[in-house]
Parts: structure tokens; sequence; C-alpha cells
């Protein structure tokens, strides 16, 4: 990993892993990799994590670009959203007019709907999962830990999810359409 990327700065961490920024010491693209310490925390979400995202290819989701192994970590190398969270953004710009939530809202649902014919359902979407690229402000739906596939595993049935933003269906404890609650 290190012969190949320079790491340049920490970008986040969450409950899975931290996420760095690093630069292809070839290419000099900058990318964001997502390191996850090997061990119990690569459990059945990491492994959907990389199946279902790596599957989804839209100008609304964060490119996934390849898996890593190094000796102490699971690294998940995607694209790099130079514009931060979403949640940052409104946060520093206080409220947006009409026409830009507008903007940004469609393409958020640009970005699920697509997930959703393709059978996907993220089940953690909220604004620090949504990023900006810096060009024209698209919107990038990351993070797919919790995600899951109509085609290749059961109906969610588990609580998931970020609490402030669960839908009331996950909370039932029964099986929910992962695409009908939005989560």
């Amino acid at each position: 990993m290190e012969e190949r990327y320079e790491p340049l700065k920490k970008l986040g961490s969450g409950h899975f892993g931290v996420a760095r920024l690093v630069k292809d010491k070839k290419t000099k693209e900058l990318v964001a990799v997502k390191y996850i310490e090997r061990g119990n925390k690569i459990d059945k979400n990491g492994q959907r994590e990389i199946i279902n995202h790596r599957s989804l290819k839209h100008p609304n989701i964060v490119r996934f670009k390849e898996v890593l192994l190094t000796p102490t970590h699971l690294a998940i190398v995607m694209e790099y959203a130079a514009g931060g969270e979403l949640f940052a953004k409104i946060c520093s710009a206080g409220r947006f007019s009409e026409d830009e939530a507008r903007f940004f809202f469609q393409q958020l649902i640009s970005g699920v709907s697509y997930c959703h014919s393709m059978e996907i359902c993220h089940r953690d979407l909220k604004l620090e999962n949504t990023l900006l690229d810096g060009s024209p402000m698209p919107r990038k739906i990351c993070d797919f830990s919790y995600s899951k596939s109509g085609l290749l595993h059961s109906q969610p049935k588990s609580v998931v999810g970020t609490p402030t933003y669960i839908a009331r269906e996950v909370l039932s404890r029964k099986e929910y359409d992962g695409k009908g609650a939005l989560t």
C-alpha cells in the first residue's frame, strides 16, 4: 500500500474505520481510502459494503476503485470527493435557497433511485454520507457499510443506521422494505 500510495491526511472516522486522503504515486490522482482494521470489524457488513458498492456506477455515488489488504487493515479505495460532507456545507452556509436545496435533493434522489434499480438499499442515508465532489457541486452518496442487496441478501430486519435518521419501519424489529423505509 505504502509503495503505491502516499498518505496525505485523515478525512474522517466512523464506526467501521478511518478514511484518509492519499495520492497515487504514479498517476498523482487523489483518492480516499477507508481503512478497516482486520479481525472482528471485517464482518458481513464489510463484505456487503464491498460487494454492493463495487456494483454501483452512477454520477451521484462515490466511485468504488479497488480493495487492498495490508498486514493490519482492509483498505477500500474510492473516488475522492474534494468538497467534503454536505453536513459541513449546511453548517457553514446556515441554510440554502430553495433552488439550491432542490438541486441537492434531486441529485440525492437520482443516486438513491439508481441504487434501488440495482436492488440495493443503503440503510444509512444522512448528510454525513453525502459528499460534495467540488465540481459544480454534484452530490455523491458514500459509505455502503449497512447496505443490503435484494438479490444477494435476506430481507432487512435488523436495526441499523444512525439513530436520529432511522425510519420507524426499521425500529419494528420485523422484516421491512429497505427501499421503502429509505434508511
